[in-house]
């Protein structure tokens, strides 16, 4: 596969949620609409993009676009760009599992139609670093090898959990820089700076027959960023006014939310104020530990108030030493100490930055919270500063561990009591911003719920992008860009594909219904014997419960139980039923109508026929 680099535009320019959307099985198909304008909210008041004042004319072959995961909950963001019968993929990214995925460790997109398509895949672009969108790599590596292009700190950051499966010699490592524009496969890729909550964030632009397709990535218009690296928006423009943009894929994240989405550097100086209103208290401030602005400004804070910085988790001293490595993280190595040296300085000379924003069961943070922490203990005067927002599903989790933080007496900082968190993704005055900038012909809603996504057309509809310029899709949605225009293409498997421990795609939507069932109801089993020769059943049935209770008179039910098993086998074994099948059936529906008629309750009735 050829992958030549030439020279791109000079930089410039300026720069969740509800639960998820329940799973539907792999390759059903969807329905989806376009929209009409609802109105966004009145604050408000972009400047509307100038009408185009004729259809852009083409007269290449059409181009394919895929969506397999990303559109319609946060996570699994993945598509595919089809040009000329070849395939790039756009992230390969994982979800987190809802509560109702018991025993579900990760949440991957379908990769049914990449693996029956594998010989035509050219490579994969990773955006940026967040797990939501690299994630899966490792997964799709043990289908069939692949080049995969990103930044160098996205590559480090993704090549971790392919390394950790043992799947680093099937992918092809190809760092790409800031404006580079390179041919893969059959177009061209440029790679347009955007800031988001991860250095080295991408838009990107695929350079096709049909015209640019903008994917905007995961983005926000921050002017005053921590490194100074805005998102290009003269490029944008550029691309817009010559040749123009066709199709724009945009970030739906925060299309519900009104106004601009404040800049980072906001929380340095939240930082600074709480440190210094503390000057004897011992910190633990806790993030993403692919936030490397964030922590940046953590540490300029501790530093500036005189203390020293220790990390906690092995992910953030992981990416801690990368990020220092490649230059962008800058803490001065007398600044920097092991974790396990903090007890020798005074508490009002600490801060550590520690992983487990999240509430995750093992993380550091939550570790801490419940006094299993290898490395030190909480004390009364320490102050817990968590700079994050939950994600979807997380909120109880992360309530937990802040109510266990308060049992130790610790004074507990988050969003809700200063702003020391803000988004990596833009609101509406952003994305309408970014809408008149790049005019596009065609606009498609990508990352987010649906409700995100629709909001985003409600927005594009005030922005005179409207009717069939508009397409709502959801995941296994595939479009078609031709000369007459973007249309609907049919679909391909787009449903949700489990990861439990080792095994991968082996859950079904049974087990999992199962699982619930076992977690909410528990288990009653009914082990019998039956004598096939004499047709009876020999002894008492035993009824044995697992996380199913009743009351004082669960005694008198379980003797009832054991009776009405033995009459339903008896009377299938002197109707001449002898099969192991129907004698499990019908011991299962004697038992499960008492319990269900005695208790009002529905636990998994699981019957043991023994047969002699």
């Amino acid at each position: 596969m050829s992958a030549s680099s030439t020279g791109g535009s000079s930089a410039g320019g300026s720069s969740s949620g509800s639960r998820r959307r329940k799973p539907k099985a792999a390759g059903a198909t969807k329905s989806a609409g376009t929209g009409k304008s609802a109105g966004a909210s009145k604050s408000v008041r972009p400047a509307r993009p100038a009408a185009p004042t004729a259809k852009r004319t083409t007269t290449g072959s059409p181009v394919r676009v895929v969506f397999l995961g990303g559109l319609g909950e946060i996570g699994r963001n993945c598509a595919c760009i089809e040009v000329d019968g070849r395939i790039l993929v756009l992230d390969v990214g994982i979800m987190f599992p809802d509560p109702d995925m018991p025993g579900v460790d990760l949440v991957l997109p379908d990769f049914t139609y990449l693996r029956e398509n594998a010989d035509r895949v050219d490579g994969v672009i990773l955006t940026h670093g967040h797990e939501d969108h690299t994630g899966g790599l490792a997964y799709l590596l043990r289908d069939f090898p692949v080049d995969v292009y990103g930044s160098e700190l996205t590559l480090s950051l993704a090549r971790s959990r392919v390394d950790e499966a043992g799947m680093a010699s099937r992918a092809n490592f190809i760092p790409v820089r800031d404006h580079e524009r390179r041919r893969i496969g059959p177009c061209d890729v440029e790679f347009i700076p955007v800031t988001h909550s991860v250095p080295h964030a991408f838009a990107t632009a695929f350079h096709t027959p049909q015209g640019i397709i903008l994917h905007s990535g995961d983005f926000k218009i921050d002017l005053h960023p921590v490194d100074g690296r805005r998102t290009d928006l003269a490029r944008m423009g550029a691309l817009a006014s010559d040749p123009g943009i066709r199709l724009l894929l945009v970030d739906s994240t925060n299309a519900e939310e009104p106004g601009f989405t404040e800049s980072e550097s906001t929380v340095g100086a939240t930082l600074e104020k709480v440190f210094l209103a503390r000057p004897e208290r011992r910190f633990i401030v806790t993030c993403f530990a692919s936030h490397i602005h964030r922590v940046q400004q953590v540490a300029d804070a501790a530093i500036a108030g005189g203390r020293v910085v220790a990390t906690l988790g092995r992910s953030m001293q992981k990416n801690v030493a990368l990020a220092r490595k490649l230059d962008l993280l800058h803490i001065p190595d007398s600044a920097l100490v092991d974790i396990e040296k903090i007890d020798d300085y005074p508490p009002g000379k600490v801060c550590v930055i520690s992983t487990g924003s999240q509430g995750e069961p093992m993380s550091a943070l939550t570790r801490l919270a419940t006094g299993e922490n290898r490395f030190f203990k909480l004390h009364e005067d320490d102050v817990v500063v968590i700079s994050a927002h939950p994600i979807p599903g997380n909120e109880w989790s992360v309530g937990r561990v802040i109510d266990s933080l308060h049992r130790r007496g610790v004074e507990v900082i988050h969003s809700g009591v200063e702003n020391v968190h803000v988004s990596g993704h833009a609101r509406q005055g952003e994305l309408a911003m970014l809408m008149n900038v790049t005019q596009p012909e065609f606009l498609i809603p990508v990352h987010g719920e649906y409700r995100h996504m629709a909001n985003q057309v409600r927005l594009a509809n005030r922005m005179d992008i409207t009717g069939n310029r508009v397409l709502l899709c959801e995941d296994g949605d595939a479009v078609r860009l031709d000369d007459t225009g973007l249309h609907r293409d049919g679909s391909v498997p787009g449903g949700y594909l489990f990861v439990d421990g080792s095994s991968v795609g082996d859950i079904g939507h049974g087990v999992l219904r199962d699982r619930m069932v076992l977690a909410e109801e528990g288990v009653v089993m009914a082990v019998a014997t039956v004598d096939l020769k004499q047709g009876e059943v020999i002894g008492t049935p035993q009824i044995v419960t697992r996380g199913w209770a009743y009351d004082q008179d669960t005694d008198a039910l379980l003797e009832e139980a054991r009776k009405q098993v033995t009459r339903a086998l008896e009377q299938a074994l002197s109707g001449g039923n002898s099969d192991h099948e129907t004698l499990n059936r019908v011991a299962r529906k004697a038992l499960g109508k008492l319990v269900g008629e005695k208790t009002r309750q529905r636990p998994m009735i699981v019957p043991v026929i023994v047969t002699v």
